[in-house]
């Protein structure tokens, strides 16, 4: 696994893969997909304080799986794996 330690309110996620078959049956080719908003949350950043100077307190933990947005956070690959770095409010909900 990657051995990257997210700075500040940022969490290290992977994105689960996407759905290859349409509701209609019809195989979907890679051009086609989106890129899939559900992830697995790999770790949590330092934290940090918040605007009124308490600790921040995250709401997800390492191994969750979180509804993130769309266009959000930052790209990184690592030995061959694609991660995404995004801000804990990035993340939409987590998936029970």
């Amino acid at each position: 696994m990657a051995n990257i330690k997210p700075l500040g309110q940022r969490v290290l996620v992977k994105r689960l893969a996407a759905e290859e078959v349409s509701s209609g049956g019809i195989v979907l080719p890679d051009t086609a997909k989106e890129k899939p908003q559900e992830a697995e949350v790999i770790s949590l950043g330092t934290g940090g304080k918040d605007d009124n100077g308490n600790d921040f307190v995250f709401t997800v933990k390492a191994g969750d799986k979180v509804l993130i947005s769309k266009y959000g956070g930052t790209e990184v690959k690592v030995n061959g794996e694609e991660l995404l770095i995004i801000s804990e409010s990035d993340i939409l909900g987590i998936v029970g």
